[in-house]
């Protein structure tokens, strides 16, 4: 990326972490199989654990390329993140970047965190100072009021089943978990229908907690999702009746930090299922699908 900023006009800025100054520390990184790269054309190798399909081009490219005389030809505002104890590229890297870019350019230190910034508190802190830094490049997005109340799913192609959720001024990321091929980079779909009736469960008991006058204190609501045999769950009432196989059940625990009496807490129990995902849930719906 830092090679190749100085020729896309769009690029307003280059963000790093852990970045290596020389393109030969990154051919390194394919070991044994540069020369069946060379040989075949392509090869697939292994970063960080993910497979990647890298052709002779690309090494040919790297070989030629001068990254700090493209460093210092690239005009774009510069914000190089590294680790003083980064084991797998060493700090001076950052030293070589950051000489070489021009102005506007600035250095943040990774204290303590390793190469991939695995740790999340460490992830967050450099997510929080690249979204600050980019805020004065980029121009905030202008979502009108009026947008769309469709939700927009869009596959990223950063995984195989990562998706990103637009709607309206809202971006959202879905994905599903390591152990089924995800990338573990946002909630399953699954966990989306659990969000949905968790968060209408606690407006709805807000909105009754209001016209009552209860003083619940802050409502809080756990939902966990599964697929139990409709034969033994003995608790899923009308949905298991007459029901084989398996059946969806969603557990609800409503917690409120205010006392709730025991009279109110069947009341309460009541009131969340009234809530309109809740009903849904409950009940069939239409789903009518279309191909473009």
């Amino acid at each position: 990326m830092l090679a190749a900023a100085g020729d896309i006009p769009e690029v307003k800025g280059v963000a790093t972490i852990g970045a290596p100054s020389d393109v030969g520390h990154v051919l390194h990184q394919f070991g044994g199989s540069l020369d069946e790269i060379r040989e075949s054309g392509k090869a697939e190798v292994s970063l960080a654990g993910r497979p990647f399909t890298i052709t002779k081009n690309f090494v040919d490219d790297a070989e030629g390329s001068r990254l700090e005389d493209r460093i210092a030809t690239m005009k774009k505002a510069l914000l190089v993140l590294h680790s003083p104890t980064d084991q797998t590229v060493g700090i001076e890297n950052a030293s070589k970047v950051f000489v070489a870019a021009k102005h506007p350019k600035s250095f943040i230190s990774l204290d303590n965190a390793e190469h991939l910034v695995s740790k999340p508190a460490d992830a967050a802190y450099a997510a929080g100072l690249i979204s600050a830094w980019a805020s004065r490049f980029v121009p905030e997005a202008d979502v009108s009021e009026e947008a769309s109340e469709a939700v927009l799913v869009t596959e990223t192609g950063l995984g195989k089943f990562t998706n990103a959720v637009t709607i309206g001024r809202h971006r959202l990321t879905a994905d599903e978990p390591k152990s089924v091929g995800g990338l573990d980079a946002g909630p399953s779909p699954y966990d989306y229908l659990s969000i949905a009736l968790g968060t209408c469960t606690a407006m709805t008991l807000r909105m009754y907690a209001g016209y009552k006058n209860l003083a619940l204190g802050k409502v809080s609501v756990e939902v966990s999702h599964g697929k139990v045999a409709a034969d033994h769950c003995t608790d899923c009432g009308e949905a298991a009746e007459g029901r084989g196989g398996k059946i969806d059940r969603f557990e609800r625990i409503i917690s409120a930090d205010g006392e709730v009496d025991p009279e109110i807490r069947e009341k309460l129990i009541e009131i969340a299922g009234k809530c309109p995902v809740h009903r849904t849930l409950e009940s069939s719906a239409a789903v009518v699908t279309k191909v473009l």
